[in-house]
């Protein structure tokens, strides 16, 4: 059965993460209070209703209960953001991200709520869509036009076999180009902290651990057909 999430707030966006969701499957209610918005995304979208977010009743009017995720992409109005930030959580929402202005924002939407504060300039929302679908993914960066690099959390299936074993390049046409681990170490006062280490060179006998981070290049599409790996695999 397909995910279902709530956008809401249409601008750019919230719109963006909205369609993304979509294309990968996903069932989608978008909401805004625009009903220019409304009528932009509607032929995009599982459902758009136009509403005011605000509003507790009308929000449970049209079953937001019944979604497994909602964005929250309420433009400048901050007080709005965080409102229905609380709203959304009351209810018993699953998993709230928010949109936040700037760092003060997002320090009192986390403290309200929000399980993820992401901030337009630095995440986009094709991106965040991504990840919202396969948490396995970190990181998503366009290398150049159909090829990409990304940062997988290693999945149960991995741990334990060697990049041979996993023979991702044949599988899948992606290249495992690093290997991000946390390597516990004991300081001078006895304590125990987790220092990252970063293979640039893996070999194909080198073992995958339970909490390693794969950087992986390879084309968009077959990137594609991992992330769907992942997705059914969760």
């Amino acid at each position: 059965m397909p995910k279902q999430f709530a956008v809401i707030g249409l601008g750019r966006f919230g719109s963006s993460v909205a369609r993304a969701l979509c294309k990968e499957g996903c069932e989608v209610l978008a909401i805004d209070e625009r009903e220019d918005l409304i009528k932009e995304i509607s032929d995009s979208v599982t459902q758009a209703v136009q509403l005011d977010a605000t509003d507790e009743k009308s929000l449970k009017a049209v079953g937001i209960k019944d979604v497994d995720c909602a964005i929250v992409s309420i433009g400048q109005k901050v007080q709005d953001s965080i409102l229905v930030t609380i709203l959304l959580k009351e209810m018993g929402i699953p998993r709230i991200v928010t949109k936040a202005s700037n760092p003060l924002h997002g320090r009192v939407l986390e403290k309200v709520g929000a399980d993820r504060v992401v901030f337009p300039e630095r995440d986009m929302g094709t991106r965040v869509a991504h990840s919202l679908i396969t948490p396995t993914v970190l990181e998503e960066i366009e290398l150049s036009p159909g090829h990409n690099m990304m940062e997988f959390k290693t999945p149960p299936e991995f741990v334990g076999k060697t990049l041979s074993q996993l023979d991702l390049r044949a599988k899948y046409g992606a290249n495992v180009v690093a290997i991000r681990q946390g390597i516990p170490q004991v300081d001078k006062a006895g304590k125990v902290k987790i220092v990252e280490k970063v293979n640039v060179t893996p070999k194909a006998d080198d073992r995958i651990c339970e909490d390693d981070i794969l950087v992986i290049i390879g084309q968009e599409e077959n990137l594609s057909k991992l992330e769907k790996h992942f997705q059914r695999a969760g």
